[in-house]
This record gives C-alpha cells, structure tokens and sequence, in this order.
C-alpha cells in the first residue's frame, strides 16, 4: 500500500510544482471531497430517503438548496482560491514539503491529532465571539440563513467569517510545516467532519454514537435551531470545550429529557 502511495505521490511532485500541488492541487482537492460528500444529501432531502434519521422534520426548498451551491461557488472561487495560493508563501517558509521520502505514518497521526486539538481550542473561541451581538448581526447570521442545516451548509458563510473561522484549521500545520500529503489529509478529514456535523441526519453509523466528545449532527443542528442569544454548542469536532465552560446545557438537559422519556417539545425557535 505505501508503495502504491509513493508512486503516486512521485507522478505528482514529476509533473506538478510545489506551487501548483499546494494552491490549485489543494484546491481541486476540497472542491472534490466537499461537493461529493454534501450533494447526497440533498438528494435525501429533496427525495425523503431515510427520512426517520433526519434530525428537524422541516426541509429546505429546492430554491434555498440552489441558492447555497450558487454563493458557495462564488466564495470558493472569489475568497477559498486566493486564500489558498496566498498561504502558500507562508506554509513554505514553515517547512512544509512535498518531496520524498513521505512522511511515517506515526508523524503523520501525532500532527493531525495535534491539529484537532488546538482547531477546537481556537474554532470554539473564534465561534463564541461571533455570536456576540454585533458580529452575529453583520458576520454570523449568513451562516445561520439555515436554521435546518443539510452538508453544504457548512461552508455557507459571509467571507470574513471565512477568513476568521479558516485561522482555526490552517494554525496548526502553519506551525508544525507538515509535508503536503499530511495538509491534505488534515483538509479532506475537516471538510468531511464539518459536512457531516451539518448534515441534518443522525444515522445509527454515525461517529458520535462511537466516538467519545465527538460533536456530529446532533449536537451541531441543536445549535442551529437556537437564536443567537440563546445559542451554545459552539464547538468545532470534539465537544470538551463545551462541556468546560457549560456551553452545552442546555443541549444535554434536552438529551436527558428524552432519553428519560419525557414529552419534551424542543422550544429553540427557528431563525
């Protein structure tokens, strides 16, 4: 398998420079693994499969559906694109590279575990200072347009929360200089947890029913539903900071609630 993987990545550093791996490589990536892992969703939706899974029983028009795939193309061409080849600079001057040998796998794990820990550290910070009065107003609330949330509503957000909220993801290997291969999965491994975190469905095989402190779909759509003013569940992947700081009260006295049988009608008011 690993050599399998060097040849590939040895077509690539042959026929591509660093530059064009980095910024459009990088680029065509998280078009590929965004859209392919957001767009079935929609089809659930618009189709009403598995529809006992789906967390709000309210559906978004076809119309709010096209509407979020036109801006989101026009923030990825306009904001992601040049993000992405102006970082390059910047990640090149920290180490990153792309050269053989690729790195060891226990590298490449001990980096993305690093990145996850401190994404969720800034991400919950940066996410509760955007539902400040102001900034929820004129910053967030385009975010919030979608109060039941379906996979491509992840990345549906004004561009300066774009640029805010990005700091989070990119601090990480900014500091560290991983190899490009490790950026890159660090990036297909985000795009999937935030498109899943949106999804709108709580299947049976979700990762939050697995993993410890994992957010996923349930935890983030609470947060969807909520004014700005009531909101919580700020966090990014793993929910600790959350469960630190008392963010997630309200959320887990509803979860009690049900799972001790009460008849308890969620009283989060749609935006």
């Amino acid at each position: 398998m690993g050599s399998i993987i060097e040849s590939g990545w040895l077509y690539l550093i042959t026929h591509f420079s660093d530059f064009q791996l980095a910024g459009m490589g990088s680029f065509l990536l998280h078009e590929s693994v965004f859209f392919l892992s957001g767009l079935p969703f929609i089809y659930l939706e618009r189709a009403g499969l598995l529809s006992k899974y789906k967390i709000q029983t309210k559906n978004n028009t076809p119309t709010a559906q096209e509407k979020c795939i036109t801006r989101l193309l026009l923030y990825h061409f306009s904001v992601n694109l040049p993000l992405m080849i102006v970082s390059y600079p910047v990640f090149r001057c920290m180490g990153m590279r792309s050269s053989l040998p690729l790195p060891s796998w226990k590298v490449v794990l001990t980096q993305i575990i690093f990145y996850f820990i401190l994404e969720d550290f800034v991400f919950y910070w940066g996410h509760r200072v955007l539902h400040t009065k102001w900034l929820y107003k004129h910053v967030h609330s385009v975010h919030h347009e979608y109060a039941t949330p379906f996979g491509l509503t992840s990345e549906y957000a004004h561009p300066a929360e774009i640029l805010f909220l990005g700091f989070a993801t990119i601090v990480g290997p900014a500091i560290t200089g991983p190899h490009l291969i490790t950026l890159w999965l660090w990036m297909v491994l985000r795009v999937l947890e935030t498109v899943e975190a949106h999804c709108g469905y709580h299947f049976p095989w979700s990762l939050s029913n697995f993993l410890p402190l994992y957010g996923g779909a349930d935890f983030h759509d609470y947060h969807h539903r909520l004014l700005y003013t009531k909101s919580g569940n700020y966090s990014s992947t793993f929910v600790y900071m959350d469960w630190i700081f008392g963010t997630d009260k309200g959320y887990r006295k509803l979860k009690a609630l049900k799972h001790n049988g009460v008849g308890v009608e969620d009283d989060s008011k749609q935006t």
